[in-house]
């Protein structure tokens, strides 16, 4: 047992606020959700019972497993770009170097732009007409400029759009765990003789463990649910290059009036994140990691 006794510890009660809230708004839609799974409903009127109809329905849908592979894929290549990225710039960013404040401040601009406005900002830069792109693109392997509207590009420029939306925040989160290393450690390392790289390695890698596995719990469970970007940026295409599950499940339930089937996706997608999320600390051993300080 910890120094702090049980009795010292806060109560159940503290966290009432806390888990009133996760039923209310996380909790009961999952449920009327998986209701709805079992019904055939256009959104209007009452539901109507039809049992394990919209699941046997996935059978028949072709665009479902197109679009569960570009959201593998784009889980996937979220996860690779943003996890060096952001830990390298929180790193950095917790130092004492020149300008870093300023530095640091305008990078986290991001962080204060809504999604939407973002995605149009880029629909604008990347139109290979008028924008950036159509005159940079060449420096970029893309003389035409065309990089949301050429399927073998459509999606890796998505993956770009959310890594500079999305790594600011997981940067702060690299920043302020990186700040709790003891400095200790560092002038120890640095008595030895170990430069840079070597502290890096062997001291900030090993200390940012946990931070490196909640981060990724976030990203990959995050990366699932991105919908209103791809909607924006590319709405699916070209063809089905881009379209992910989510945008699937919006187009079924509010293109096709179809929220049944709409609703069997979105049980899918809870699914997926749960189990990734599991997965994630399960297989990083994030369980089993003890503290000698309360609370972490």
């Amino acid at each position: 047992m910890s120094s702090v006794s049980l009795r010292e510890r806060p109560g159940f009660v503290w966290a009432a606020p806390a888990a009133v809230f996760f039923a209310l708004f996380g909790l009961v839609p999952i449920a009327v959700v998986v209701y709805l799974s079992g019904t055939s409903w256009n959104g209007l009127g009452t539901p109507q019972w039809v049992g394990t109809e919209n699941w046997s329905a996935l059978l028949d849908d072709s665009d479902f497993l197109p679009s569960l592979r570009t959201t593998a894929l784009l889980t996937v290549g979220t996860w690779l770009v943003q996890t060096p990225l952001a830990l390298l710039l929180g790193v950095w960013s917790a130092g004492a170097q020149r300008f870093r404040a300023v530095l640091s401040t305008v990078f986290f601009l991001p962080l204060l732009l809504s999604t939407a406005a973002i995605a149009l900002v880029f629909v604008s830069l990347l139109d290979p007409n008028f924008g950036l792109a159509a005159s940079w693109g060449k420096y970029l392997g893309a003389p035409d400029g065309n990089f949301l509207g050429d399927p073998s590009r459509a999606l890796p420029t998505v993956i770009f759009v959310l890594a500079w939306q999305f790594v600011p925040f997981h940067t702060l989160l690299y920043q302020a765990a990186t700040r709790q290393i003891p400095a200790s450690l560092y002038e120890a390392a640095q008595l030895d003789g170990a430069n840079t790289v070597r502290q890096f390695f062997a001291i900030t890698l090993p200390q940012l463990r946990n931070t490196i596995v909640a981060s990724s719990v976030m990203m990959l469970v995050g990366s699932v649910t991105y919908f209103e970007s791809v909607l924006l940026l590319t709405n699916g295409g070209p063809g089905n290059a881009t379209k992910v599950l989510p945008l699937h499940m919006y187009q079924e339930g509010f293109v096709a009036f179809d929220m049944g089937y709409a609703s069997v996706l979105a049980v899918l997608l809870v699914i997926i994140g749960t189990v990734l999320s599991v997965v994630v600390v399960r297989t990083t051993g994030y369980h089993r990691m003890a503290s000698d300080r309360e609370g972490l």
